[in-house]
């Protein structure tokens, strides 16, 4: 960089970029007097898909890699990158960018979904870089520090928004697995040495090689864990089936940061709501490539290629779905798009914060609010939900104008946690053995498995970790507030933090 004060300021997608764009000649106007440079990168998804085919498209077409760039300047002391919020695609916003992107002229690939050569294995490795949250992990080589500034708080207090009201015999309440899920099946150890790891799936004496050269490094954590397809199935039927009426089913997950895992999740609850009309027309759907993966939205897409009659029959029978499954929540019910309709709308931490805003209430089809029955199958996200509900349904909606603002320390440096396991997240072939081995070939994390369960592996380094105390014990000593370290001792992965925030805390206080 020169010697000239630079910002690097990220174009986004969507709602974001009008935010982007509106905020930019504001602060142009105070960089420009301070002589300091505001440059643009698109980071877009559009942007990130075209820079990802160079050899496809003209010379005008082309774009840089912005996001590769922006992630090596991040490793610099120097660098100041203003990231406005960015889409973190699933499917559906894949393929429709990727279509509207041809239909303007780039010769680009579809995007292959069972890819069968080796150029379409390339294609889609390709496009799997830019989907789901691409842009945080790469960006996010440090820890998060995020806070409030006074000024902001005080404009809040003084304009506070508006805060729906609860009930104290509001049935709202968040659903969760009991058993079966990751926050039960976690295993974690801290590595000894550094080590190349690998992961195994073995089955009827017969061992397959899923990720291989896991470069890992001594004090790092690892971490392994599955969610029951079984279990995740049987507590979708249960609680489809004693969601009480008036009271609207909804499922939040995490669909586009966790890009392997939550959709997949996302794929067994339509399946469970929708199963009638699904079993009934599998064949045709399945010819069609439908994949409930990508939402109930990609079978009324998908079925629009058929002839009107069988087109009619299919939507009729999806539709009394509606009707005879509990009460759905809507994203907009205005143009008929349900809580199942794309992974990609509801968002866990955007979703749940709305509703608790909204009185613990979400849309119906009657386009009014309802008490909500909130499915979060995995308890290590469900528990902070659950406790807010129910602390608002006994004291009522939080009031904007007294409550004050927690600033949070987040531990995400270089990939750490779950931000890290997208390549290292598989739906277990068959019933066996998922195995982590080291380099002396010693087995030192193994999972009982059946077909289908969602296996990962999560990451945390020794650094990061040691970073995130010290930004914890500077942000208290400047604020003079406490420090809260929000760790689960009965969790595997927690109880290793728990260790090292012991150990290090001395050194910082």
């Amino acid at each position: 960089m020169s010697d000239t004060p630079k910002i690097i300021y990220t174009d986004t997608d969507e709602a974001p970029r009008l935010a982007t764009y509106a905020f930019l000649p504001i602060l142009k106007a105070f960089s420009d007097s301070a002589g300091v440079i505001v440059e643009t990168r698109d980071i877009s998804l559009a942007g990130r898909i075209v820079s990802q085919f160079p050899e496809r498209l003209t010379e005008e077409q082309r774009i840089d890699d912005a996001l590769a760039e922006l992630g090596e300047l991040t490793k610099k002391r120097e660098a100041n990158i203003i990231k406005l919020p960015n889409i973190s695609a699933s499917m559906p916003q894949m393929v429709e960018t990727i279509k509207e992107l041809q239909q303007k002229g780039y010769d680009l690939p579809d995007y292959p979904d069972e890819p069968k050569t080796d150029q379409e294995h390339d294609y889609k490795a390709r496009y799997d870089r830019v989907k789901g949250s691409a842009v945080n992990p790469v960006l996010r080589e440090g820890n998060s520090d995020r806070r409030a500034a006074l000024v902001v708080k005080e404009f809040a207090q003084k304009y506070p928004h508006r805060m729906g009201e609860w009930s104290s015999d509001s049935k709202s309440h968040v659903a969760h697995m009991s058993h079966g899920d990751f926050y039960e099946s976690e295993k974690s150890v801290t590595m000894a040495a550094d080590d190349t790891l690998k992961i195994e799936f073995t089955a009827g004496g017969q061992t397959t090689e899923l990720a291989a050269g896991l470069a890992v490094q001594a004090g790092e954590i690892v971490d392994a864990t599955f969610m029951s397809k079984k279990a995740l199935c049987e507590f979708l039927d249960k609680e489809l089936a004693a969601t009480e009426e008036g009271v609207l089913w909804s499922l939040h997950l995490k669909a586009t940061m966790m890009k392997v895992s939550d959709p997949i999740i996302f794929g067994h609850a339509v399946r469970a709501f929708y199963r009638d009309a699904l079993e009934k027309h599998a064949q045709t759907l399945d010819e069609l490539g439908f994949d409930p993966n990508n939402g109930i939205g990609d079978a009324y897409t998908r079925i629009e290629l058929l002839s009107d009659e069988k087109r009619d029959e299919i939507k009729a029978d999806l539709d009394n779905c509606l009707k005879t499954g509990p009460d759905l929540a809507y994203v907009n019910s205005a143009r008929g798009i349900t809580n199942l309709h794309v992974p990609s709308d509801v968002i866990i931490d955007a979703s749940m914060p709305a509703a608790i805003r909204e009185g613990g209430k979400m849309w119906g089809l009657d386009d009014d609010t309802h008490d909500m029955k909130a499915v979060i199958p995995d308890r290590c996200y469900a528990g902070v939900y659950d406790e807010t509900i129910k602390h608002c349904i006994e004291h009522g909606a939080f009031d904007p104008t007294t409550m004050g603002s927690v600033p949070n320390v987040g531990l995400m440096a270089q990939r750490a946690e779950e931000y890290g396991s997208h390549d290292t997240t598989f739906e277990a072939p068959g019933e066996g053995q998922m195995r982590v081995v080291n380099s002396s070939g010693e087995v030192i994390i193994e999972h009982q498995v059946e077909e289908g369960d969602i296996w990962r592996l999560c990451r945390v380094k020794d650094i990061p970790v040691q970073d995130w105390v010290k930004l914890a014990v500077n942000r208290a000593k400047d604020s003079g507030w406490p420090i809260v370290f929000w760790l689960d001792e009965n969790r595997a992965h927690d109880a290793e933090l728990i260790r090292k925030v012991k150990q290090y805390l001395p050194d910082h206080d």
